[in-house]
């Protein structure tokens, strides 16, 4: 997910989404644990996912502040 996309999401869409790709990502480390995943960068990729999300909710939380 880039952050073009990530920016284009509402308020709702980006909570959701969070959501989401946590869930997904301890499922992810969880399988990981009982048997090797075969791409384990699965795991660094919806990581990297969760900060961009995270880091977007929390600038349009500054900005709503400063506004």
């Amino acid at each position: 997910m880039k952050m073009s996309e990530v920016k284009e999401l509402t308020d709702k869409e980006l909570i959701e989404r969070i959501e989401d790709t946590q869930n997904m990502l301890t499922r992810l480390k969880l399988n990981h644990a009982v048997s090797p995943l075969e791409n384990p960068n699965q795991i660094k990729n919806v990581r990297r996912d969760v900060a961009r999300l995270l880091t977007e909710k929390s600038q349009r939380e500054v900005n709503k502040t400063n506004e």
